[in-house]
């Protein structure tokens, strides 16, 4: 199920929803609304944050369109090692292990440790580590 997004009319799409843009999955902060013009459409101007890299990014969308909605996997894994900026997990459902980046947070870095274990999310085929449980 993972990488796959919902097409969804951008009227619905509101502030903290996420969304796909300029193929990066985000999460809508500011939505303002500008009213049709005699022969236009409304438009709609989106202020969005990258879920994975912080960047931030503006679409201007015409009120008829559609806008990709992510699919956000929310999934849990207990850490096997820690090296450098890597940590290897093993999935607890699927016991699939794989490498994740460490997370830049000094809070949430701190709590990773061997044996913890952690949430991860899988959006479009990339996985970041979200919490400690």
């Amino acid at each position: 199920m993972s990488g796959e997004v919902t097409p969804t009319d951008v009227h619905s799409i509101k502030e903290g929803n996420y969304v796909v843009f300029g193929g990066a999955p985000c999460v809508v902060k500011v939505i303002t609304f500008s009213a049709p013009g005699k022969h236009g459409h409304a438009k709609f101007r989106i202020e969005a944050i990258g879920v994975f890299d912080g960047k931030k990014r503006i679409e201007v969308i015409t009120g008829k369109s559609r806008v990709d909605v992510p699919i956000i996997e929310k999934k849990n894994a207990q850490v096997l090692s820690i090296g450098g900026n890597k940590v290897q997990v093993m999935d607890s459902e699927s016991y699939e292990n794989f490498e994740l980046e460490m997370p830049t947070e000094e809070e949430l870095k701190s709590k990773i440790k061997e044996g913890a274990e952690v949430q991860y999310w899988d959006v479009m085929g990339m996985k970041q580590i979200k919490g400690v449980k």
